[in-house]
């Protein structure tokens, strides 16, 4: 049985699907864009990819990548390059043509599935990519169909060992040049035994985000490797998310704070049947404690909040439903898992102290790719030579062992030999009635040396001035907290996953002498 699989120390997740396929071939698998596809015939997709890679003359241990729209051909590339012994790099289709090249390149990617955007977007910087590339919709000079060997083609067995690369996954940019972090295929089975608890053959699982975002990847393999159902969404519109999930009878989902605020304030959101929901999923940025008590009153099922890293180490499980009282914080860390706070020299602090979370678990990252510089900046050792992966963020312990995160360390303020955490400032500005998003960032300061400013989405129809904005907030907020400004804008960046791009918000409004606070 499949959760007689998961009490094993390690089973490939392809291995997962190819034993459902035998104990239930006709149990849907995937759904998306109104077409589905049961297991047995997702398993025979599968040995086609893996077979048609290896005649390519792919072996064990190359990489290949995907860049297009979630689809049942995604996964089943996805599967099929893992099945083949590759690893997989998943790559996000709203990228320029340069970056892309340059990640697959990085990545040693020796074959490209893509769809006509993306294509097309190569086409631009150049007559002739130095990679292959396949039509993953159906486009191009090889397209998937003509690309695929023949129904019943079988790939030579490959075995799958533990610290194999399962997937490269680059980070977002949103602090810079890219990384490519490197997740095993133990790191993903940890994922699923983690889960299991949660999951089975029942589950049906609503999945809006993109498949190259491990936000995606930690809610989707869980589903698979325990023979549910996982229905995509190539886009996420609140209304068509409402829609499926009362059509589906849907049980789970995984979305980011940005999409839970859509659909929690869509009009209509209180005349669909949502009780099927089992337990809702979510993490990848801050989920504010009145966004979370709103989604426990009116949305059924259980809410859990997930801290982590794609690069792994700590992370932390906040079971809201069961814990109303702790929706300020990111939850307890979960089993198996070793987290710390450490200073600035990287000594461990109290277990109440404030400073740099660290974590260790059996999911960390195998480390960047080809990049062992800034691997070893993300790593932290205690005196016994125990590794732990660095997140970046502050925070500290309350005495029932919550985590409790203040902010970004890139983020921290110092003003006037101050520390200032934005999420402070920002959750101050939240109170007022007319703020419907907004984002705190440090400026250049010539008195203090930096200084927060405030970007604020006003609800649709407010007249609420920058000014008016700016005396309502420094009224309440500490001496030294006090705002040098505000901008009034229409839209806060984010990444695809719904993460504030603050550093572009520092690149497209601030400038050394414009604050002098």
């Amino acid at each position: 049985m499949i959760l007689d699989v998961v009490k094993q120390p390690f089973v490939a997740i392809p291995d997962c699907i190819a034993l459902k396929a035998r104990q239930n071939p006709h149990h849907p698998a995937v759904i998306a864009n109104d077409r589905a596809i049961d297991y047995g015939a997702l398993h025979n997709l599968i040995d086609r990819v893996a077979a048609s890679l290896q005649r390519d003359g792919l072996l064990a241990g190359d990489a290949v990548a995907i860049c297009a729209a979630s689809s049942i051909e995604y996964l089943a590339v996805f599967l099929g390059a893992l099945r083949a012994g590759l690893t997989v790099v998943p790559l996000a289709p709203s990228l320029k043509a340069a970056e892309l090249t340059a990640m697959i390149a990085d990545a040693d990617a020796r074959l490209v599935f893509a769809d006509q955007t993306v294509l097309e977007a190569f086409q631009t910087i150049s007559a002739a990519t130095p990679f292959k590339c396949v039509g993953l919709d159906g486009t191009g000079s090889s397209p998937l169909l003509l690309w695929l060997l023949p129904e019943g083609s079988r790939p030579k067995p490959v075995t799958i060992a533990p610290e194999s690369g399962f997937n490269i996954i680059y980070s977002s940019g949103t602090t810079g040049q890219p990384k490519g972090i490197v997740q095993s295929h133990l790191m993903r089975w940890g994922h699923v035994q983690r889960a299991a608890s949660n999951y089975g053959t029942d589950a049906i699982t609503l999945l809006a985000t993109p498949l190259y975002s491990n936000t995606t990847l930690a809610s989707l393999f869980p589903t698979i490797a325990l023979g549910g159902t996982v229905v995509l969404m190539a886009k996420f519109d609140v209304a068509q998310y409402l829609a499926l999930a009362e059509r589906h009878r849907v049980s789970h989902t995984m979305l980011v704070p940005v999409q839970y605020q859509r659909i929690m304030t869509h009009p209509e959101f209180d005349r669909f049947d949502l009780s099927a929901f089992r337990m809702k999923y979510c993490t990848s940025a801050p989920f504010s404690p009145a966004l979370k008590a709103d989604i426990l009153k009116r949305w059924p099922g259980g809410l859990v909040e997930l801290y982590g890293m794609t690069e792994g180490g700590g992370t932390c499980i906040l079971t809201a439903h069961e814990h109303p009282h702790k929706l300020h914080t990111v939850g307890r860390p979960a089993p198996g898992t070793d987290m710390r706070v450490i200073d600035e020299n990287g000594s461990q602090l109290p277990a109440i102290g404030t400073g740099e979370v660290v974590g260790h678990s059996t999911t960390m990252m195998s480390g960047y790719h080809n990049n062992p510089a800034r691997t070893a900046e993300a790593e932290w050792y205690d005196p016994s030579g125990k590794r732990f992966i660095r997140t970046g963020d502050i925070g500290r312990f309350d005495e029932e062992g919550f985590l409790i995160l203040l902010d970004r360390k890139k983020d921290l303020i110092i003003s006037g030999g101050f520390n200032i955490y934005p999420s402070d400032l920002e959750a101050a500005l939240r109170q007022h009635d007319d703020v419907a998003d907004v984002a705190i960032v440090g400026v250049p300061s010539e008195r203090w040396g930096e200084t927060p400013l405030a970007f604020i989405v006003p609800h649709p129809g407010c007249s609420t001035t920058a000014e008016a904005f700016l005396d309502w907030a420094n009224t309440r907020l500490g001496k030294t907290q006090r705002l040098a400004g505000v901008e009034i804008v229409d839209v806060l960046p984010r990444s695809p996953i719904g993460k504030v791009l603050k550093r572009e918000l520092r690149e497209r409004f601030c400038r050394p002498t414009q604050h002098k606070a």
